[in-house]
């Protein structure tokens, strides 16, 4: 597959997610994930485990789809949103509908800029006293300043509304089919009935932990908020199972691009609208009816008459792989669009 263009624990503020090199940071996982014989690229400005010494990306990429992988996510932007006015607050900022997302649940949303492009996307969970927002690693500052700088605004016109940065929880995407027993092995719950796009709080291995039923790879599987002084041994206990290994970027990158999920920075940028990605689902029914979000207008106008002057579609390829950047020919020859991921 290839895509083209044509009850809150969190303490926020508190260090120790994030650990400073002289060079890059690194997660509170570093030091497990070199006794794993972890290859190491630098990611937005961390230093981040590639592949380990007992699997390549493809047989890692495969062992996520038969069992269950871990992936270190830590280096990914947590925030809280707390306040009696934080969903006018953060409704001006993304697309969702969180007025009407029952507690508990999740949607993936889009914050927009006053052209209609995407700035980012993120996952947004309901809390009953917050709403939890998780943001890519490669727009963390972009997006904390947004938060921040538009939190300001509200609050000089009388809004009850703040914006909290988790410093002291680190969080590990544990995915594939494998993963639910995985992890009720060290809960205290069944997740049997746990949907997709939930979340809750649950004791791991006796630790307070956010959970939530998600992921990026298009297999079932976890992503779990761990305060940051228990993050390894809760690790550690997963990897005790046989079916669960590490796992990171470079099968993380080929699972994402085979379940047709987009990076944003190469399928989505700023330039994109939500049409041209082909992302008009993450805009609510309410939303469309009232707009009040950034850019409101552009994609609205857009929505309803379909326009935007491009199109995010998934290739099959046979023979070579398509590459990014590479230019898609129509029959005749004529360039027609480029390669996103591949």
């Amino acid at each position: 597959m290839a895509t083209a263009v044509a009850r809150s624990l969190f303490k926020p503020r508190q260090v120790g997610a994030r650990l400073m090199s002289s060079a890059s940071q690194r997660t509170a996982l570093y030091e497990l994930h070199k006794k794993h014989g972890a290859k190491f690229g630098p990611f937005a400005g961390w230093d981040m485990p590639l592949v380990y010494a007992d699997q390549g990306a493809l047989d890692s990429h495969l062992h996520t789809r038969k069992n269950a992988s871990i992936f270190d996510v830590s280096h990914m932007l947590q925030t809280r949103i707390v306040g009696k006015d934080r969903h006018r607050f953060l409704e001006h900022l993304v697309v969702a509908d969180l007025k009407e997302l029952p507690e508990g649940a999740a949607t993936l949303s889009l914050f927009t800029n006053p052209s209609g492009g995407i700035e980012d996307d993120t996952i947004i969970t309901q809390q009953r006293d917050s709403l939890y927002v998780v943001s890519n690693a490669g727009c963390a500052d972009k997006d904390l300043a947004h938060l921040l700088k538009h939190a300001k605004i509200f609050q000089s016109e009388g809004a009850d509304v703040e914006v909290l940065k988790i410093d002291d929880h680190s969080l590990i995407a544990l995915q594939g089919p494998a993963s639910q027993r995985a992890l009720e092995q060290l809960a205290a719950v069944s997740l049997s009935q746990m949907p997709f796009m939930t979340g809750q709080f649950i004791d791991i291995k006796g630790v307070p932990c956010h959970v939530a039923r998600s992921g990026y790879t298009g297999e079932d599987g976890f992503e779990l908020s761990i305060p940051t002084g228990e993050v390894v041994s809760i690790t550690q206990a997963l990897l005790e199972n046989p079916q669960v290994k590490l796992a990171g970027l470079g099968a993380r990158d080929s699972l994402r691009l085979e379940a047709g999920l987009c990076l944003y920075g190469s399928d989505i940028d700023s330039t994109t609208t939500p049409m041209e990605a082909g992302l008009t689902w993450t805009v609510g029914k309410r939303r469309r009816a009232e707009g009040g979000f950034i850019g409101a207008d552009i994609i609205l106008d857009q929505i309803a008459n379909k326009g935007g002057s491009r199109r995010r579609v998934g290739l099959v390829v046979e023979g070579a792989p398509a590459r990014a950047h590479a230019k898609v020919l129509s029959a005749e020859g004529e360039e027609i669009g480029e390669i996103t991921s591949g």
